[in-house]
């Protein structure tokens, strides 16, 4: 085989092994955000230290769909739950959009 299509071949299996990490961490940010709804929709215990960092991991990931001033703020009864539901929801989506997106731009 010559040198040429080896190359190729090293940089196509880079390329889809990296593709596929970067799919991989979008699910895992998407998990963690609908995880989290369940947790406030289930009224976990936070003071339960995993319940905390799922909760904890999924603040940091949501971006302008926060739970507390997100996308979308209800007021009325069960606030909470509908907007970590809803504002979590959405941004677990928008992760395994933007997670496919990069998969088919960066795979071979």
């Amino acid at each position: 085989m010559p040198s040429g299509s080896k190359l190729k071949a090293g940089t196509n299996s880079v390329r889809s092994k990296t593709a596929s990490v970067i799919w991989l961490i979008a699910v895992i940010c998407a998990l963690l955000l609908a995880v989290g709804a369940l947790l406030i929709a289930l009224n976990a215990n936070q003071d339960n230290s995993i319940v905390t960092f799922v909760l904890n991991g999924a603040d940091f990931l949501d971006g302008p769909f926060s739970r507390d001033n997100g996308v979308f703020n209800f007021d009325a009864k069960d606030a909470e739950t509908k907007n970590a539901l809803v504002n979590w929801g959405i941004a677990a989506v928008v992760y395994l959009i933007i997670g496919k997106v990069l998969d088919r731009i960066i795979r071979p």
